[in-house]
C-alpha cells in the first residue's frame, strides 16, 4: 500500500502540469508579449556583450607592446586564391616565402633588405578589414 500512495504523489505534479496550459490558453497572448520582450532583451544585451568585448580587446591589443616581436611581416601579395608571396623580416634577415594550400616554401633570402614605408607596410587581409570596419584603421 506504501507503494501506491508513493507512485499517487509522484504523478500529483504531473497531472497538475498537464492541466495548466488549459488554465493559460485564454491569456496566451499578453504571455507570448512578455516573452518575446524577453526574448528581444535577451538579444540585445548578447549584442551589447560582443559589441563591449569587441571594444575591450581592442583598448588591450593598444596596451600592448609590439616592438619585441621577432618575426616581422613586412610585404603580402595575392597570387590566388589560395597562394601568396609573403616577405617576413626576422632579426635584421628578410626572406620571402611562398604561401600555398598545404605549404610555405622558402623562395629566397635577401641580401638587401627591402624599406617598405609605414603606410604601405602589409597586414593579413582580414586583419586589414577587421581593423578597417572597427575604425582602427584611419587613413
Amino acid at each position: 500500500m506504501h507503494r501506491h500512495i508513493v507512485a499517487g504523489l509522484a504523478l500529483l505534479p504531473w497531472s497538475a502540469l498537464a492541466a495548466e496550459p488549459a488554465a493559460v490558453a485564454p491569456g496566451a497572448g499578453s504571455g507570448m508579449a512578455a516573452q518575446l520582450g524577453q526574448l528581444a532583451l535577451g538579444l540585445l544585451l548578447v549584442v551589447g556583450l560582443i559589441f563591449l568585448l569587441a571594444w575591450l580587446l581592442r583598448r588591450v591589443q593598444q596596451l600592448s607592446p609590439r616592438g619585441g616581436q621577432a618575426i616581422k611581416l613586412v610585404s603580402s601579395q595575392s597570387l590566388g586564391p589560395r597562394d601568396r608571396l609573403v616577405l617576413v623580416q626576422v632579426g635584421s634577415e628578410q626572406i620571402l616565402l611562398g604561401l600555398s594550400a598545404g605549404s610555405i616554401t622558402p623562395l629566397h633570402v635577401l641580401k638587401e633588405p627591402v624599406q617598405v614605408p609605414d603606410s604601405q607596410a602589409a597586414s593579413p587581409e582580414f586583419a586589414q578589414r577587421l581593423m578597417e570596419l572597427l575604425g582602427k584603421d584611419k587613413h
